[in-house]
C-alpha cells in the first residue's frame, strides 16, 4: 500500500445540490450519498464555474476559468498543452484512469489520464460549435424533455452509466491484483441525472405515495424574465409552453429516480473499493459538473446563474477525515489544488484560480471571505455573461443584458433585482469594479467569435471526403450507440424502451 492516499473522484451530470438530503431535501432516496455526507465534509455552498457540461469540466480539470483556457462552449477544443489534475498526479507518481464522461473536445482524448476505460458519450469534434453571428435552430432540448418523462426499461444513458460502473469496478480489482504499487487516481463520471427525465420502475417506485414538490417559483411572464432567461426559453421552444402539474411532477419524480439510480451505482463502486481493502487509504470526492433548473421559472435546463443551475453538491470523505459542514464559498476550480495537496504536490506551473478545499476545514468561524467567479460564453448569448458571488450577494452582468444583483440571504428565490436599488449602490459599484478587473469583455468577445469561425470551417472541411473521428478508440467508420452528432440530439436522447 502506498503511503500516499488513493483518490476516487465521482462526478455526476446536472445534479442540483438541494435535491439531496445533505442539502436540505426531505424526500430523496440516496442512502449511499447520505452516508458519504454524514461521514465526511459537506461543502454547503459549492458552485460550478460555468453552467454547461464541457466548459465546466475543462475549468475544473485545469483549475482555471474557461475564459483563460479557451473553453468557450461544448465544442471548444481543450488544448493539450494545459496541465490538468491528471497530468499533475501522473507526474507525481499516481496511476490515473478515467471511466465515463469527460467531454474532451479535440484529438487529445487523454489529457493526462494513463487509461481511458470507456468511450465518451458525446462527440469529441466540433459538432456543437455555436455561431453568435447566426445562431440558427437548436437541436438540443425542447418541451419533450418534460412531456416524455416517467418510467423506462432502458435508455442509451442507462447503457452508458452501466458500462462506466462495470469498467470502474473491474479497474479497481485489476489494480488490487497488479504489482503496480503506485497510488491511484480514478475518476468515475456519470451522465445521470441529466435529462431525459426517465428512470427504471424500481427507482420510480421509491417515490410512490410521496408528495413531489412543485418548483418554488413557477413559470414567469415575459416581463418578469431577465433577457438571458428569455433567450434560453425561446431557444428551447419553451417560452409559451404550459406544462400541467402532472407533467411537472412526473419529470421531477423521474429526476429523483435517476438520483436514486446513481446512488445504487456509486454503492457498487464503494463495495469494490471495500472488497479490495483500498477503502482504508482512499479519499473520495463526490460532485456534479453543474446543476439543473428543474422547472424553476419554467426553465428545464442549466446555462444560467440561478442557484438551481449553479449550486452543486460537493462531498469529501476518508477514514481520517472528521465529519464537518463548511460554509465558506467554494467551486470546482478548487478541485485541482485539492488533489495536488492530497498527493503532496507543492509546486504548480502557474497560479490556480482555486485553493485546497481541505485547508478550509476545521475552521471555527462561519464567515464567507472568498469570492466565486463564473462565466457563460456559449450559445444563446451575443456576448459573454459574468457572475461573481461574494458573501450573500450574487452579481450577474453583461453589456447586452444589463445587471442582476441578488441578496440570497433575504431572497433565496432570486426574485428581487437590487441593481437599481439606491441602497445597494456601494455594493454594486464594487462588483462593477471587480468585473472590469477580472474580465475584458470586448477582447473576450472577439476571441470567442474568431474561435467559432475557425471551428465552423474545420467542421465543414472534416465533413468532406473520408470521415475522421476524434472519439476515443473509434474510427470514422465505427457505428456506436453513443451520440456522435450524426442525427438530431433530441431524437437520440428521448428514444427509450
Amino acid at each position: 500500500m502506498s503511503d500516499r492516499p488513493n483518490i476516487l473522484f465521482i462526478q455526476v451530470d446536472q445534479l442540483t445540490a438541494k435535491t439531496l438530503k445533505s442539502y436540505g431535501d426531505e424526500i430523496c432516496h440516496a442512502p449511499t450519498l447520505d452516508a458519504l455526507a454524514a461521514g465526511g465534509v459537506v461543502f454547503e455552498t459549492a458552485y460550478c464555474n460555468f453552467p454547461l457540461c464541457a466548459p465546466s469540466r475543462f475549468s475544473m480539470a485545469t483549475g482555471q476559468l474557461c475564459s483563460v483556457v479557451g473553453a468557450y462552449d461544448n465544442a471548444a477544443e481543450f488544448s493539450a498543452e494545459i496541465p490538468t489534475y491528471a497530468h499533475y498526479l501522473r507526474a507525481a507518481g499516481y496511476q490515473t484512469a478515467l471511466s465515463g464522461k469527460m467531454h474532451f473536445i479535440g484529438p487529445d482524448q487523454f489529457h493526462g489520464f494513463e487509461k481511458r476505460l470507456t468511450a465518451d458519450l458525446y462527440p469529441a469534434d466540433f459538432a456543437w460549435v455555436p455561431n453568435w453571428e447566426h445562431e440558427g435552430k437548436r437541436d438540443t432540448n425542447d418541451p419533450r424533455a418534460v412531456q416524455i418523462a416517467g418510467v423506462c426499461q432502458r435508455t442509451v444513458q442507462i447503457d452508458y452509466d452501466e458500462e462506466v460502473t462495470h469498467q470502474a469496478i473491474q479497474h479497481i480489482y485489476d489494480i488490487a491484483r497488479s504489482d503496480d504499487r503506485r497510488p491511484f487516481f480514478l475518476q468515475v463520471s456519470y451522465t445521470h441525472p441529466h435529462e431525459p427525465y426517465l428512470c427504471q420502475k424500481q427507482y420510480w417506485d421509491l417515490y410512490k405515495d410521496v408528495e413531489i414538490p412543485l418548483p418554488s417559483v413557477g413559470p414567469l411572464s415575459d416581463t418578469e424574465h431577465d433577457p438571458h432567461s428569455l433567450r434560453l426559453l425561446k431557444d428551447f421552444s419553451m417560452l409559451d409552453v404550459e406544462f400541467t402539474e402532472d407533467e411537472i411532477r412526473t419529470a421531477i419524480r423521474a429526476y429523483y429516480g435517476s438520483i436514486s439510480y446513481i446512488d445504487q451505482l456509486v454503492s457498487r463502486i464503494l463495495v469494490a473499493l471495500k472488497n479490495t481493502g483500498a477503502d482504508q487509504n482512499t479519499m473520495i470526492i463526490f460532485t456534479s459538473d453543474h446543476g439543473e433548473m428543474l422547472g424553476e421559472r419554467g426553465m428545464w435546463f442549466k446555462k444560467h446563474f440561478f442557484e438551481k443551475s449553479m449550486h452543486i453538491p460537493l462531498l469529501v470523505t476518508a477514514p481520517w477525515v472528521e465529519p464537518e459542514r463548511v460554509q465558506e464559498l467554494v467551486s470546482l476550480v478548487d478541485l485541482l489544488p485539492t488533489f495536488n495537496a492530497i498527493a503532496g504536490i507543492n509546486e504548480a506551473i502557474e497560479p490556480f484560480e482555486g485553493v485546497d478545499l481541505l485547508s478550509l476545514t476545521g475552521a471555527t468561524h462561519t464567515d464567507r471571505k472568498r469570492k466565486i467567479y463564473a462565466e457563460y460564453l456559449a450559445e444563446t448569448t451575443p456576448v459573454p455573461i459574468f457572475m461573481i458571488r461574494e458573501g450573500d450577494y450574487k452579481y450577474i452582468a453583461s453589456s447586452i443584458d444589463g445587471e442582476l444583483l441578488f441578496n440570497l440571504a433575504h431572497d433565496p428565490d432570486e426574485r428581487v433585482n437590487l441593481a437599481n436599488d439606491p441602497a445597494e449602490t456601494t455594493i454594486l459599484e464594487a462588483f462593477r469594479s471587480e468585473r472590469a478587473q477580472k474580465w475584458d469583455e470586448a477582447a473576450l468577445t472577439r476571441a470567442i467569435k474568431q474561435s467559432q469561425k475557425r471551428r465552423i470551417l474545420v467542421r465543414a472541411a472534416m465533413g468532406e471526403g473520408e470521415k475522421q473521428c476524434w472519439n476515443h478508440n473509434e474510427t470514422g467508420n465505427d457505428k456506436v450507440i453513443w451520440y456522435r452528432g450524426e442525427q438530431g440530439y433530441n431524437e437520440w436522447a428521448f428514444k427509450h424502451i
